[in-house]
């Protein structure tokens, strides 16, 4: 299975959050990342609005064109916003007020029965549920028993990591990707990647979707966003050329 890229928006809408201004346009990113090859738009609505705002949510939902991946914590307003625009896929995932990014997976087992809860209500309304996961087999096997479709992994571990660490890291995902799928879940990841370490996770044949957001906005600044996507989706795309492991 060739992997797609879900190209995450966030930051562009942190740029404009830092004088409170109109630019740049999330929408205008979205529209280019779409032209330039990817196959979904990411969102993450924190309960702060420290970059993505309601109104970003509610224009995306008319404008993309490929599919609307809404990150979101289990916060009761946050699941009703999630309700009322019907974003193709939500993905559920831990959210700390002090955090500067999204830190670690989702703990499943200490959350459980909100973690049912909010996904069962998102499935009523037709809505993909994913759940943001580190690459462990308990967290796994959780996931599914609450009713979740997919898991997306986190790789922020595997991306922060040199030398034998990030093998190490890289076998657990691996590993984790193989187990979900064997379970009946689909399988994204993300988190930490970028232009350097993406193709060896591109290659692991069970993940369906790679979500990336900071390396690509980072890169745009310099390169301009359609060129930034397009290149990280050719890394994609020649994963596809070879399974060859790198370990």
């Amino acid at each position: 299975m060739l992997s797609t890229l879900g190209v995450n928006v966030d930051h562009v809408a942190t740029v404009r959050e830092a004088r409170k201004g109109v630019e740049p346009e999330v929408v205008a990113a979205v529209l280019a990342a779409e032209r330039a090859g990817a196959f979904g738009i990411t969102v993450h609505l924190r309960q702060d609005r420290r970059h993505i705002q309601d109104r970003d949510v509610a224009l995306l939902k008319q404008v993309v064109s490929t599919k609307l991946n809404f990150e979101m914590s289990i916060h009761p307003e946050i699941v009703d916003i999630a309700c009322a625009t019907l974003p193709e896929q939500a993905t559920l995932v831990p959210e700390n007020r002090r955090e500067v990014t999204t830190e670690g997976g989702l703990d499943v087992k200490k959350y459980r029965d909100k973690v049912e809860a909010v996904t069962g209500k998102l499935k009523e309304k037709g809505i993909i549920v994913s759940l943001f996961i580190d690459p462990e087999m308990e967290q796994i096997e959780l996931t599914s028993q609450v009713g979740a479709d997919y898991i997306e992994i986190h790789t922020g571990r595997y991306a922060e990591s040199r030398g034998e660490e990030q093998k190490t890291e890289f076998i657990k995902i691996v590993k984790a990707a193989a187990y979900a799928r064997e379970l009946g879940l689909g399988v994204n990841a993300g988190h930490g990647l970028n232009y350097v370490n993406l193709l060896p996770i591109a290659r692991i044949p069970e993940i369906e979707e790679l979500n990336i957001g900071h390396s690509i906005i980072s890169r745009a600044i310099f390169s301009g966003l359609h060129k930034a996507v397009s290149e990280m989706a050719e890394i994609i795309h020649s994963a596809g050329e070879g399974r060859d492991w790198p370990y």
